[in-house]
C-alpha cells in the first residue's frame, strides 16, 4: 500500500491507504516528488468534472523512477523524470500526425488514470521524460504548464522582437511571458486584476502590467505601441472580458492565440466581431502541449529553458504542501483569492 489524496465528489478528498501499483510492461514506477494543482483540476476537485469516482487526480508532477516492468531497461531506475501525462492513441490518424492532442481517444494521467496526487504511479516509459543535471525536481513540476506555454508560441511560429501582450498572470500566463521574453520578444504588455501577480509580471520582465480593472487601461495598452496595436494576443485567462481584450487590442493583421480553457459563453456583439474582418486577424487556438517526436520539441526547449535559467518557478508557488494535508488545500481553493499561485504537494517529503 501507499498514501494518496483520493477524490470521492465534489470537495471530498481524503488522504489514506491506496493500491501502491506495479509496473507492468512497458511502464516505470515512480516515486512522485512535487504534485502541482493544475487549473485544470479545480473543476474535477469542485464543480463534478472528474471523469470518475474515486479518482487520484494530478498531472504536473515529477519524481524519481525506483522500478521498471518488462522491456524496460533497469538503466532507467533512479532517473529524475517529469511527467508528460497525455498517453497517445497511436492508431488514431491525428496522432500519425504527430498531433497527439487532437487525437479522439487518447487517455491522460491524472484525470482518466491515476495520477501525481499520491506516492507512487505507474506509467509508460515514454511519459517518464527525463530531467537532465541541472533542472531540479520542483522545476521538473513545472515542465507540463510551461510547455502548454511553449505549444501555443510554437503554432504561431513566433518570432523575435514581436510585440506581444498576454492575458491571465496565472501560472500559464507568467511561464508565457517568460517563454516569451526568453524566445526574444519585442516589448511585453500583461493584463491582470490581481497587483500581486501583475508584481510578479513586472519583476519577470513585462515592460508594461495594467490592472484590467483601473479606468484608462485600453488607452495605456494602445498607446504604449504607439497606437498599432499587438502583432500578438495570446489569452491564458478563458474569460470573456480578457477574451474580448485580445481582439480589441491586437494589431491590424495580428495573431491572436486562445490558449486558456472557458467556462462561460462569450457573445461578441457586431462590433466585436468586425475586430476580426477589419484588422484581417489570424485568430486561432491552442491544446495541450505536444508534437512529434512525442513528447515533441516544447519538452526539450524546457530542458534548455531551465537549464539556461530563463525560467523562474519560486515566485510562481503560493505554497508547498504536504500531500496529508491535501484536504486544505482544497478548502482553500474554494474560497475566492485565498490562493494566488500554484499549490504544490509534496508527496513524500522535500527533495531537490
Amino acid at each position: 500500500m501507499m498514501k494518496a489524496a483520493v477524490l470521492y465528489g465534489d470537495g471530498d478528498i481524503r488522504y489514506e491507504n491506496f493500491p501502491k501499483p506495479d509496473p507492468k510492461k512497458g511502464e516505470v514506477l515512480v516515486k512522485i516528488a512535487y504534485s502541482g494543482v493544475c487549473g485544470s483540476d479545480i473543476p474535477r476537485l469542485i464543480h463534478g468534472g472528474a471523469h470518475f469516482y474515486p479518482i487520484v487526480l494530478g498531472h504536473e508532477f515529477s519524481g524519481v523512477v525506483e522500478g521498471v516492468g518488462e522491456g524496460v531497461n533497469e538503466s532507467r531506475i533512479g532517473e529524475k523524470i517529469s511527467c508528460a501525462p497525455l498517453i497517445p492513441d497511436m492508431s488514431d490518424s491525428q496522432s500519425a500526425q504527430g498531433n497527439y492532442s487532437l487525437s479522439r481517444k487518447y487517455s491522460f494521467i491524472g484525470s482518466r488514470e491515476p495520477g501525481g496526487f499520491a506516492q507512487y504511479v505507474c506509467m509508460p516509459e515514454a511519459n517518464a521524460f527525463p530531467l537532465p543535471e541541472g533542472v531540479s525536481l520542483q522545476e521538473g513540476a513545472f515542465f507540463e504548464p510551461l510547455t502548454v506555454s511553449l505549444h501555443a508560441f510554437n503554432l504561431l511560429k513566433y518570432r523575435g522582437g514581436a510585440v506581444t501582450a498576454i492575458t491571465g498572470m496565472g501560472t500559464i500566463g507568467l511561464l508565457a511571458l517568460q517563454a516569451a521574453k526568453a524566445l526574444g520578444a519585442g516589448k511585453t504588455a500583461v493584463f491582470d486584476i490581481d497587483e500581486e501577480r501583475l508584481a510578479a509580471a513586472r519583476e519577470m520582465g513585462a515592460d508594461l502590467a495594467l490592472n484590467t480593472l483601473e479606468e484608462g487601461f485600453k488607452e495605456k495598452a494602445l498607446a504604449f505601441t504607439g497606437g498599432e496595436g499587438y502583432e500578438v494576443c495570446m489569452e491564458t485567462g478563458g474569460v470573456p472580458v480578457t477574451e474580448k481584450l485580445c481582439l480589441e487590442l491586437a494589431a491590424r493583421k495580428g495573431t491572436v492565440m486562445f490558449v486558456g480553457t472557458p467556462h462561460v459563453p462569450l457573445t461578441l456583439e457586431p462590433k466585436e466581431f468586425e475586430w476580426i474582418n477589419r484588422k484581417e486577424l489570424h485568430v486561432t487556438g491552442s491544446w495541450m502541449n505536444y508534437s512529434a517526436p512525442y513528447p515533441g520539441w516544447e519538452w526539450t526547449q524546457a530542458v534548455e529553458l531551465f537549464k539556461a535559467g530563463k525560467i523562474r518557478t519560486d515566485v510562481l508557488i503560493d505554497r508547498k504542501v504536504p500531500l496529508a494535508e491535501a484536504k486544505t488545500a482544497v478548502d482553500d481553493l474554494q474560497v475566492r483569492g485565498k490562493v494566488k499561485g500554484k499549490i504544490l504537494f509534496v508527496c513524500n517529503g522535500e527533495e531537490n
